[in-house]
């Protein structure tokens, strides 16, 4: 492994102190603590790069964001940048003391948006609109939540969430083992969507439990809303959406969800 994957030429360096900049520019601020992330050398960063907007599938980039980003990557790294499985883009050795000036540049090209880990930097398969295999389209699902869901205040307030959705039962979108997942299914030739809750793909792996009959598409925006009011109502102090959903279980969120219909 070693003779294959040899390590970079790392530089010695210190940690930055971003304090003055984190007082002046806010945002870099909330881009570094949520979009990068520690690395084994000293001085360096990892960088991840959204690739969820609203308006854009998932996972897509434009033919200039793709050119962008590779000469972010010769500039700022060495030259390599991998995809991740969360369908975003990570530079994988950014020096601290480069930050600043590269969430400049991501911000001007938009693509600085301070959400990885939280409930709009969703996992979303391709569906009915891609894919033969589909039962259900998921983009459209994916838009009206990334729409319905954009406030940055509002997203930071729910804490991190893992929202994942599926169009067919291949799962391709990991959906059963997200905290909220969504799955596409067909009902005599109409798209209906099954919500399941409380799955987790770290180290306690679960697959989440179904909440009961599936919904149409236009009601998952709303029955969404309800499921995450049910949490933060329902939640402790410094409680994840899981956490919560492990300790009241299933029954409090079912009620809500249903309300309207029983």
């Amino acid at each position: 492994m070693d003779a294959v994957f040899r390590p970079f030429a790392y530089e010695a360096l210190d940690a930055e102190n971003f304090g003055a900049l984190f007082q002046q520019y806010p945002k870099f601020k909330h881009w570094f603590n949520i979009n990068t992330h520690a690395h084994k050398v000293a001085g360096y960063r990892i960088v991840t790069i959204s690739l969820k907007r609203a308006g854009v599938a998932p996972g897509d980039m434009t033919s200039d964001e793709m050119c962008l980003i590779a000469d972010l990557a010769d500039q700022y790294t060495f030259g390599e940048l991998r995809t991740t499985h969360e369908q975003n883009i990570a530079l994988t050795d950014v020096r601290q003391k480069d930050l600043f000036e590269l969430w400049q540049v991501l911000d001007r090209g938009n693509l600085a948006r301070a959400h990885i880990g939280f409930l709009t930097d969703m996992i979303c398969c391709p569906g009915g609109d891609f894919c033969s295999l589909a039962n259900a389209k998921s983009i459209p699902v994916y838009e009206a939540i990334a729409r319905r869901f954009d406030d940055l205040d509002a997203l930071y307030h729910l804490g991190k969430l893992d929202l994942n959705i599926s169009g067919c039962m291949n799962a391709c979108g990991h959906h059963h083992v997200g905290n909220i997942g969504i799955l596409g299914v067909d009902k005599k030739g109409a798209e209906y969507y099954q919500i399941s809750l409380g799955g987790n793909s770290d180290h306690d792996a679960s697959i989440g439990d179904i909440l009961g009959p599936s919904f149409p598409a236009e009601d998952i925006p709303d029955v969404l809303e309800e499921i995450l009011n049910t949490y933060l109502d329902l939640r402790l102090e410094h409680e994840s959406f899981l956490e919560t959903y492990k300790r009241v279980s299933i029954q409090p969120f079912k009620e809500r969800a249903y309300a309207d219909i029983n």
